[in-house]
């Protein structure tokens, strides 16, 4: 039977797993935390699971590596170099393993992304198939190399620009490309181009492919920028090895508990639509939408190991998040309710709307037309990243990235805060936290496109 691969997508933190097989048995590459994805697939393809690979100790997520490795009885592939508190086969570069008699893979040092990164040639019958990048080679770019410290982020890229040629060199260009970063992490230098590649594609796109070192280099360092607070915590955490993740319901809190909760300055996230949430909200609670990127702003933003709890329109909601949370070390919420605001509210008064705006209100409200009910602008606050507000801002606007506003709201000038965003829902987790710390703010829910005639000329 050919070997297939079969992609396990955690889009929420733009991830990538892998799932390669025979038909018989199966490798699983940079396996995600909750590890009963991988095994469902398996249990699906009919294959057992006989190797789990690293590609490198991961910044961004918490590995499920060594609990499946566990559940499955599998070897764990780890680098030899990494220093892990866990038993492990340790691979180095040229080590080949044998998964079958149809399938092999190869281990080729590819630091970079981290000092002791590999990547994996996944080889048939008939020579190779593809490799495994990890967050090297990525698609149209490659991976970030300052997550170990800004005193490595040089020297890094440069190992990043020669592994990503060697493995041009070592492989064929109709070879696939299977990266783990580049879908939206913040582990990739940009973001990806496309959803699949090939070693021939990367030499016509890829920057580390198509510049020498020196001018990828330059180019790889200009262009980092903020990456979230919590992956100070998930090297430590995978260097450590994880064992299997509770994903049971949290208790359940009533009105009284959320009201007290609130009122001790702890974390109580409103999963709902930014739509719902401004609509009605109950007061102090913060605005983390799951239908958008929830796990990576509030893993930010919120107090390492600090009680989060969890507000959802239901059950479904509530595990969703939960599971995504696990994903980056933030295994057990403190509570959880299911509902409505009306619900979760032990006083009326306790109910609370968030004006919306859009640039076009904005654009009225500063030439003393705002909106009819709206209050006009005294600041506007811009909470997109660094890079983001190079590239163009609205004049007189006050930049402060989101992950700084928790410990920036009393540098805010007094009176109305506008706050807006790139396309909405950090703004409106910003809003939340402004209106949790008693500001009057509207919320600009709008495509920052949108915004031209306010941009400031030569920003």
């Amino acid at each position: 039977m050919p070997i297939d691969v079969e992609v396990v997508e955690t889009s929420s933190l733009g991830d990538r797993s892998y799932l390669a097989h025979d038909g018989q048995v199966a490798v699983v590459v940079d396996p995600q935390r909750d590890i009963d994805r991988f095994l469902t697939a398996a249990g699906r393809l009919g294959v057992r699971i006989t190797h789990v690979v690293e590609t490198h100790l991961h910044n961004d997520y918490v590995s499920g590596g060594l609990a499946l490795a566990k559940v499955t009885g599998a070897a764990y592939l780890v680098s030899a170099d990494d220093d892990v508190a866990f038993d492990r086969t340790p691979v180095r570069d040229g080590d080949e393993i044998a998964v079958s008699e149809n399938m092999r893979i190869g281990v080729v040092s590819t630091p970079g992304h981290t000092f002791n990164h590999l990547s994996y040639v996944l080889h048939g019958t008939e020579g190779p198939i593809g490799v495994f990048t990890g967050g090297s080679l990525l698609f149209g770019t490659t991976g970030r190399t300052d997550l170990l410290g800004k005193e490595h982020a040089h020297t890094l890229a440069k190992h990043q620009h020669a592994s990503a040629r060697r493995l041009a060199d070592l492989l064929p260009d109709g070879a696939q490309v299977w990266p783990t970063h580049g879908f939206g992490s913040f582990c990739s230098a940009t973001q990806a181009d496309g959803v699949a590649s090939t070693i021939g594609r990367e030499r016509t796109q890829n920057p580390a492919l198509r510049l020498e070192a020196d001018d990828f280099v330059n180019r790889t360092l200009a262009g980092l920028d903020a990456y979230p607070a919590y992956y100070a915590h998930m090297g430590v955490a995978n260097a450590n090895g994880a064992d299997l993740v509770d994903l049971s319901p949290p208790k359940r809190a009533e009105a009284t508990e959320l009201r007290e909760r609130i009122e001790a300055g702890e974390w109580v996230v409103d999963l709902r639509s930014r739509k719902a949430f401004s609509h009605r909200h109950l007061s102090g609670t913060l605005s983390f939408g799951i239908d958008g990127p929830m796990s990576t702003w509030l893993g930010w933003l919120a107090p390492w190991g600090e009680p989060i709890t969890l507000l959802g329109e239901s059950p479904e909601q509530v595990a969703e998040a939960q599971r995504e949370l696990a994903r980056i070390g933030i295994d057990r919420p403190a509570a959880q309710a299911t509902g409505s605001p009306e619900q979760w509210a032990d006083s009326e008064q306790h109910l609370k709307e968030l004006p919306v705006a859009t640039f076009a209100d904005l654009a009225a409200a500063k030439q003393g037309n705002p909106p009819s009910g709206f209050p006009s602008p005294d600041v506007v606050v811009d909470v997109r990243l660094d890079n983001e507000w190079k590239s163009g801002h609205i004049e007189g606007a006050v930049h402060i990235p989101l992950p700084a506003l928790p410990t920036s709201i009393d540098k805010i000038p007094e009176g109305t805060v506008w706050v807006h965003c790139q396309g909405g829902y950090r703004a409106a987790a910003a809003a939340s936290l402004l209106a949790r710390a008693g500001r009057t703010v509207v919320c600009i829910d709008d495509n920052f496109g949108n915004a031209a005639d306010l941009i400031e000329e030569n920003a």
